[in-house]
């Protein structure tokens, strides 16, 4: 099964320059990923650049020079070509950290629940599930207890749970299946781009127009591996995105939008709007925490300070979520309330531009 999206944490390759021949009947499987049928043949350090998460191509490369980059069982050197349905895998002198997820009491805000589905609001911080430097305290860990009673349901069974996922510090709307046709149903309505999925969030600048359509294909940024770059949608790298936003709401420096995706790629939004020069506010990945319109004042910068200190994550929310019922057929449609600290930070800007904000 393709595994695309994997985080991988770069931890795992650091030391291997000093690994002359490892003990290949004493290494263990970490990482597996299956070539997707159409993939072009290119150089197996740059196709696993494009998906680890956390790993540069420089690690990749010591990792195969170590013998620790494995096709099919048997390693390859970084200059490998690979061919369609190639199995890759890496394999380390040590054990996997334990993923088993775990049930853990954690509190949840379930908007909707039956027997086949789960909506749940999201905190922002919280992981949804279990990976690299997050092993509990997840999403899926909280739902693993709430159903812990439900023979049917097992958190480690990749046939039920998760059908999509935001990030850590987005707050907003996710379902989750509860039966494996749930799952199947709802993981087609995803892939077919079927389902409703709308955003909130505040941006950087005043935009020129009142709505907008951003494409741009969606691969990793290789100078920092956490960050995601925009790429033209005929550049044959990444993958396909399409952003569709308009103006909710203006404040002089800074816009409300409404983002309403076609596809669900990682740090999409971020990424995007970050690509049109309106990066989400207070999204440092993005370089959201600079001052990047408006005065140099001290006072403005005290303003920008203290709306950092009341929303400190980037402002997105997912806000609305629609689905069709996967055993009914009935259209499902959810709404959510704004978390209080993005609710805060849009009544801090409205404060500040019909100049009431006490700065």
């Amino acid at each position: 099964m393709s595994n695309n999206d994997t985080d991988f944490d770069d931890d795992l390759l650091v030391g291997l320059a000093e690994a002359a021949e490892p003990d290949k009947a004493g290494q263990y499987e970490h990482w597996r990923i299956t070539v997707d049928a159409g993939q072009q043949s290119v150089r197996i350090d740059k196709y696993l650049a494009e998906h680890m998460q956390h790993s540069s191509r420089n690690r990749i490369q010591t990792a195969a020079a170590a013998g620790c980059i494995q096709v099919n069982g048997k390693p390859v050197k970084s200059n490998y070509k690979i061919r369609p349905l190639d199995v890759i895998t890496l394999m380390l002198d040590h054990p996997k950290h334990d993923s088993t997820i775990l049930p853990e009491d954690i509190p949840l805000d379930i908007v909707y629940e039956d027997d086949d589905v789960m909506v749940v609001n999201k905190r922002a911080g919280m992981v949804v599930h279990p990976g690299a430097g997050n092993f509990s305290g997840t999403l899926i860990n909280a739902v693993a207890w709430h159903l812990r009673n439900l023979a049917s349901f097992d958190a480690n069974d990749p046939a039920v749970g998760l059908v999509h996922r935001i990030d850590k510090d987005t707050s907003g709307l996710l379902v989750i299946a509860k039966t494996a046709d749930a799952k199947t149903s709802l993981g087609k309505q995803f892939f077919n781009k079927t389902t409703h999925r709308a955003y909130n969030a505040l941006v950087w600048g005043n935009l020129a127009e009142d709505t907008g359509r951003i494409e741009g294909n969606i691969t990793r940024d290789p100078k920092d591996r956490l960050r995601m770059k925009v790429v033209a949608p005929d550049s044959g790298i990444g993958k396909p995105a399409v952003t569709h936003w308009r103006v909710l709401e203006r404040f002089g420096y800074t816009t409300l939008v409404e983002c309403v995706l076609e596809t669900g790629r990682t740090h999409q939004i971020r990424a995007h709007m970050k690509a049109i020069g309106h990066p989400l506010f207070g999204d440092e990945r993005y370089g959201g925490t600079e001052i990047l319109w408006g005065q140099r004042s001290s006072t403005y910068k005290a303003f920008i300070h203290n709306c950092l200190a009341i929303c400190p994550r980037q402002a997105l929310h997912a806000k609305t979520l629609g689905f069709v019922h996967p055993r009914t057929g009935e259209q499902m449609d959810f709404d959510s309330q704004w978390p209080d600290d993005f609710g805060g930070l849009i009544a801090k800007w409205r404060q500040y531009i019909n100049g009431k904000s006490n700065l």
